[in-house]
């Protein structure tokens, strides 16, 4: 009898996913069931694939869905983070074990004492950040504690990038994942983190101006600025008592001061429609963010308002993006300005056919061990194949993949709703993975902090 696992949704992520778990479908007796609103998408190899069954299904389908997921062993949620709970109420009315590598709900969270009861494995966050970062601090922060040590610093840093081979614009970035989640990054609260245990607070409008620099050995410098919260896993990683812990996100030197610039206009502001959206010129939508003039050009206006020089290299990442032209239309009815804003990047950072992402992760952990203050630098980087097989749906995937098997062969066996933090998941993982070619570097180096002449920061 094959072990069937059900995959709900075939978005960007699950090239990779899809491919490992046909490949293991013999040796591991597997059947995958893969459901998706518009499955015709899915390439001939998977649709022909013996150890495959298509379904179209929509997921707002109670009796569908229900009767997929009773049918099922495992199921794999690929799903818009929102729809995963749908999923895991059936998950727990039928006793099936439940993967996503989506954040942990308030709704999904309180199904946990549900799926401890049930003996059920809801393995969440277990793609790439959230997932790797999780997997790949844990096992270095366990094997520190092991040793005597104690972490008095923890930062973790992760980009989704274009490669260097395929960086043909001047913000040196294109979009490898949802471009909603980029335009929209950083909002809703102020970002909060702890520097040398002093609490650290950036609000929405100065947060691309406060950013960080790191070297990464063979590809040059990088700039990071604050996630929204970094305290968010100082429970789940026993980092209570640690004096800095901040986690940020990667882009390349300068990408961040000229983002700004869409942050101050106004055009990264998701709260409020524009009526007469449809039609409008990409020129007329930069001029709704600028005062009136009689006499003044919208490139003008824009250039006083932002005080942007004539030389800058802000002009010209501005010119590239074609904004100021009044043949290109926006399509969209009754749009955001956040929702034009990204239909307008689309136009200029999609992936070409032939372009390669890049994924970067950056960790620091500092410690003290025997009464001395030590830090290990730890970092990978993932190169994509092309617009299908990128570096994101492997890093996304993979583990998501992995994990599917180890449950069903009962490697991974602790129940309830969870955090891949556990060795029984990361140690069997992160191994795994290295045969893919994501494996990570680490580096001795000295304990800086951020205060190392002992002046209060």
């Amino acid at each position: 009898m094959r072990r069937k696992i059900l995959v709900v949704g075939t978005g960007k992520s699950t090239a990779y996913l899809l491919d490992y778990l046909l490949q293991k479908a013999e040796a591991e007796n597997l059947h995958i069931t893969i459901c998706d609103l518009n499955p015709e998408v899915l390439p001939e190899r998977i649709k022909l694939h013996t150890s495959c069954t298509i379904l179209k299904l929509d997921i707002f389908n109670d009796k569908e869905r229900s009767n997929a997921i009773e049918q099922s062993d495992i199921v794999i949620s690929m799903l818009p983070a929102r729809f995963h709970i749908k999923v895991a109420v059936d998950c727990i009315q039928f006793t099936k074990h439940l993967v996503t590598a989506s954040y942990i709900s308030d709704e999904i969270m309180a199904l946990d004492q549900q799926a401890k009861e049930k003996g059920l494995v809801f393995m969440n966050e277990i793609g790439l950040d959230p997932g790797i970062d999780h997997m790949s601090a844990m096992q270095v922060i366990d094997n520190i504690r092991e040793r005597g040590g104690k972490i008095i610093l923890f930062e973790s840093f992760t980009g989704g990038l274009v490669a260097p081979e395929s960086d043909n614009n001047l913000w040196n970035y294109k979009f490898t994942w949802n471009p909603r989640n980029v335009v929209v990054a950083g909002q809703g609260g102020v970002a909060k983190f702890i520097q040398e245990g002093t609490y650290k607070y950036i609000p929405y409008h100065k947060l691309f101006r406060r950013t960080e620099f790191l070297d990464v050995e063979g590809y040059g410098k990088f700039e990071v600025y604050a996630n929204r919260d970094s305290l968010k896993y100082r429970e789940a990683y026993g980092l209570e008592n640690v004096l800095t812990l901040y986690r940020g996100t990667m882009r390349r030197v300068g990408f961040s001061k000229a983002w700004n610039m869409f942050v101050q206009l106004g055009m990264t502001d998701d709260s409020y429609t524009i009526e007469n959206s449809e039609g409008m010129s990409y020129r007329e939508f930069v001029n709704l963010f600028l005062p009136y003039s009689p006499t003044n050009t919208v490139e003008l206006k824009l250039r006083h308002y932002l005080k942007i020089d004539q030389d800058d290299i802000m002009w010209d990442k501005l010119m590239e993006l074609h904004l100021f032209d009044s043949k290109r239309k926006i399509e969209l009815k009754n749009a955001t300005p956040a929702q034009i804003l990204q239909r307008i990047l689309e136009d200029s950072w999609t992936l070409d056919s032939t372009d390669k992402d890049m994924i970067v992760m950056y960790h620091k952990f500092g410690y003290e061990i025997n009464g001395k203050k030590k830090q290990i630098d730890s970092n990978t980087v993932v190169i994509g194949e092309d617009r299908t097989y990128t570096a994101m749906a492997k890093t996304v995937g993979l583990p998501v993949a992995m994990a599917t098997i180890l449950i069903l062969n009962k490697k991974i066996t602790t129940p309830g709703v969870q955090l891949p933090i556990r060795r029984e998941v990361y140690e069997p993982i992160l191994e795994q993975l290295k045969s893919d070619g994501i494996r990570f570097k680490e580096y001795q180096v000295p304990y800086m902090g951020y205060n190392p002449d002992s002046v209060a920061s």
